[in-house]
């Protein structure tokens, strides 16, 4: 196997794996308001989301910026207690066909909760590279392997708010409050045991 299909799959199952309980939960959380109907958003918050933790899993992964490990261990659960408490401040709200897709408050929370998420990305991705000081080709797959990751759980938790939405009936606010109220605890658990070892 190449080291661009190693460091791809790497990248794939540190998404997909529930040892990846603190991103998975995210992803839930920043999924939750929308339907399949509304991909052309979650498009765009899901990219947000992705060049700010490219951006820093490059900065810190090259040695270019320095972080305390510890902080932003502790800060991912906190992007996921933000973004359900922003989701369950806005149940009763529906979104407009006339609302902006570009110019919108969660894509901007998506950048920046992405800034955090790259740093964690990066301290797994470190621990893998050991002494190689450019890494820039694993860099690259292990990227393009968590961005093919996220865009898999991203789909999943879409169809799968499609199957109760439609075909079970269950209602939109009720998907939404359970989704939110299920990223709030985990969120939670994953705050107090960073705290708390």
């Amino acid at each position: 196997m190449s080291v661009f299909q190693t460091y791809l799959e790497l990248g794939f199952l540190h998404i997909c794996t529930p040892r990846a309980a603190d991103h998975l939960t995210f992803l839930l959380a920043l999924c939750a308001p929308y339907v399949l109907a509304d991909w052309r958003r979650v498009l765009v918050l899901v990219t947000s989301f992705t060049v700010g933790h490219s951006l820093t899993l490059a900065l810190a992964t090259l040695g270019i910026v320095a972080f305390d490990r510890t902080l932003i261990e502790a800060l991912i659960p906190v992007t996921i207690i933000v973004t359900a408490l922003a989701n369950l401040r806005a149940t009763n709200r529906v979104l407009r066909p006339r609302e902006p897709v570009l110019a919108a408050a969660p894509n901007a929370l998506g950048l920046v909760f992405g800034l955090i998420h790259g740093l964690g990305f990066s301290n797994y991705l470190q621990s893998l590279l050991g002494n190689n000081s450019r890494p820039v080709l694993e860099l690259f797959a292990f990227n393009v392997g968590v961005e093919l990751g996220q865009m898999l759980v991203v789909v999943l938790i879409l169809l799968l708010g499609l199957v109760l939405l439609q075909a079970v009936r269950v209602a939109r606010r009720d998907w939404l409050l359970t989704t939110s109220g299920a990223a709030l605890g985990i969120a939670t658990v994953l705050l107090v045991q960073q705290l708390w070892p």
